[in-house]
């Protein structure tokens, strides 16, 4: 893979963080003038071609890849249609990590999944569920990621102290065998990582104990 191809990966698995010119200087093991020169040609080529709906954003000294504006009304219709108002579990598991252990960045939150969230982090950030509350002070300022008041109304909570207690939730899992897969990785997880305790259902639970609101589908 070129230079190029190894760019791409990089922004996209970065997400709406972004990602430094230095630290994409020591992953590729290039200079940063050669990098950068990278980025301007990757760039150039999103651009130019038709076929691409991609563009490369630098802010501060962070590189995101993002959207062409042109895309800006497809996707804002994607984000209202009502075929994709559904949560995928991936973006529940999510959203209950940001629930419970809010303010926390894409990485603290992509190492209690095991996985790489960025893409449930932004459609949870389009949906008004979750939103920047502030940054990391240190190098790269990573965003630190809360729910939202259209949270809090969305599961009629008044305060988010009334989301089901994590040590409740903790017990019950140990005393009930779960058949669901993402049940029994949580209940590994509850077992493995003392410091992170959530549980995705106990949101689909607040949903659906408020008859006000529009029930969550949270099957993959």
């Amino acid at each position: 893979m070129n230079i190029s191809g190894q760019l791409e990966a990089l922004l996209f698995v970065a997400g709406n963080e972004g990602i430094s010119l230095e630290e994409l200087s020591y992953l590729l093991n290039h200079s940063t003038a050669s990098v950068y020169e990278a980025i301007e040609k990757l760039n150039k080529r999103y651009e130019n071609e038709e076929c691409s709906g991609l563009h490369i954003l630098e802010v501060g000294n962070q590189f995101l890849l993002s959207t062409k504006k042109e895309a800006a009304e497809l996707l804002k219709k994607y984000a209202q249609s009502p075929i994709s108002n559904h949560l995928s579990q991936a973006a529940l598991e999510t959203l209950s990590i940001v629930a419970y252990k809010q303010p926390i960045t894409r990485s603290e939150i992509d190492e209690v999944r095991g996985v790489q969230s960025s893409g449930s982090i932004q459609k949870l950030v389009v949906r008004q569920l979750i939103h920047e509350v502030g940054r990391v002070e240190g190098p790269g300022r990573a965003i630190l990621y809360g729910t939202t008041e259209f949270f809090m109304n969305y599961f009629g909570l008044k305060d988010i102290n009334e989301l089901p207690s994590v040590t409740d939730m903790e017990e019950k899992l140990n005393e009930e065998e779960p058949m669901d897969l993402f049940f029994d990785r949580f209940k590994a997880v509850l077992g493995s990582v003392e410091t992170t305790k959530t549980d995705p259902d106990s949101l689909k639970q607040a949903a659906d104990e408020n008859p006000a609101q529009e029930t969550i589908d949270n099957d993959i």
